[in-house]
């Protein structure tokens, strides 16, 4: 029997269209496929029903994976590729297996011998990078910094340290209602040519993609609000 195939499906990072985002031939692969291992089975729903408004969700199996899933239960969630069939993973990273638990299913098809086929879709981190003007040839993402604030401040200078030392770029980010804090912390402690950039509501009709250096983001007044972002430090040198 021929092994399956599963398929790293892209979504959307906010906003209500999908045309200029999710490249046609992913979209009519996946409108064709019943089976899905999702990080959120009411937000994948959502996504299917905007790529097709007649998709059958009510035909379709859909197993979820996040931080609460039983890890002993993965190997059930592929079992239809096993058989030869097809799956795809999706997450709310924007593309699965990326700062994203969709990672382990890829581990465990490989071991399989299963085909593994990742689609081209939006990353925050890709398109921060891409609008930050900082280095692209050595970087690293960080996720998500620590909840406590000396810690957090001590990640950020530590991120500084290196970026003066190395000239590698540093993207991390956090939860909506700590943005703000993590900029304050940025202000307030970096050194005023430090460079920063903070991208927000990427690929959204209000995105926006900001590169300054300390002293310029405190003499600019700016609102960052709950939006999703990404902060990078880097050097333009």
């Amino acid at each position: 029997m021929s092994k399956g195939t599963i398929y790293m499906i892209p979504t959307t990072l906010g906003g209500e269209s999908t045309l200029d985002i999710v490249p046609e031939e992913v979209r009519q692969i996946t409108i064709g496929l019943r089976t899905f291992i999702v990080e959120d089975i009411k937000s994948a729903r959502r996504f299917l029903r905007k790529l097709d408004r007649a998709f059958p969700i009510d035909e379709s199996t859909f197993h979820v994976l996040n931080k609460k899933t039983d890890r002993g239960s993965l190997h059930r969630f592929i079992d239809t590729a096993v058989q030869g069939g097809e799956i795809g993973v999706m997450s709310e990273a924007g593309c699965p297996g990326v700062a994203d638990p969709g990672a382990e299913i890829v581990s465990l098809a490989h071991q399989l011998g299963l085909r593994v086929h990742p689609f081209v879709g939006p990353s925050s981190i890709l398109l921060t990078l891409m609008g930050s003007g900082f280095s692209g040839q050595n970087f690293s993402f960080h996720g998500y910094l620590p909840k406590d604030r000396r810690d957090r401040v001590k990640a950020l200078k530590e991120f500084e340290h290196d970026t003066r030392k190395t000239k590698a770029t540093h993207l991390f980010m956090d939860t909506p209602f700590r943005n703000v804090h993590v900029l304050e912390d940025m202000l307030n402690e970096l050194a005023d040519n430090t460079q920063i950039c903070v991208a927000s509501n990427i690929t959204l009709p209000d995105a926006s993609i900001r590169t300054m250096s300390v002293k310029d983001w405190r003499d600019n007044t700016y609102d960052i609000g709950k939006r999703p972002t990404m902060f990078a430090i880097g050097t333009n040198q």
